[in-house]
């Protein structure tokens, strides 16, 4: 009975719009920031190292390189300081945690492509240029 009234409350401030994306996808974040009363969106580029939670709580970790130092960044999923989510590409991985890529440089911190099914309108682009 506390669980399905607490999953209600819950539901309505969860964010509807969000794309699926997994553990080891490079995903575009756009982070609302507010410098005095005007509103600007940053985006915060890297690789879904894991996701953790359920429902309202969960969170998922971003990890980028900047000016040769990792930078790691826990989002919270339905944060309203989210202003999209947007998967770039798809990384085939076979762990639920990519923590070992903290110890990795340059070229060994690639992960092979896995080829899924996009749905335009998902969040990510919905044609990508072949070169």
């Amino acid at each position: 009975m506390r669980q399905a009234a607490l999953q209600r409350v819950e539901a309505e401030f969860m964010v509807k719009d969000r794309p699926d994306f997994h553990v080891g996808d490079n995903v575009d974040i756009g982070v609302r920031i507010m410098e005095g009363d005007k509103e600007r969106t940053q985006v915060f580029t890297g690789v879904v190292l894991g996701r953790r939670g359920g429902g309202l709580t969960e969170t998922f970790t971003v990890r980028r390189i900047v000016a040769s130092e990792g930078v790691e960044r826990t989002f919270p999923l339905h944060a309203p300081s989210i202003a999209f989510i947007r998967v770039i590409r798809s990384g085939k991985v076979r762990r639920a945690k990519l923590t070992y890529l903290r110890k990795r440089t340059g070229k060994a911190t690639r992960l092979e492509e896995e080829r899924r099914e996009v749905v335009p309108g998902e969040g990510a682009p919905a044609e990508t240029a072949e070169a």
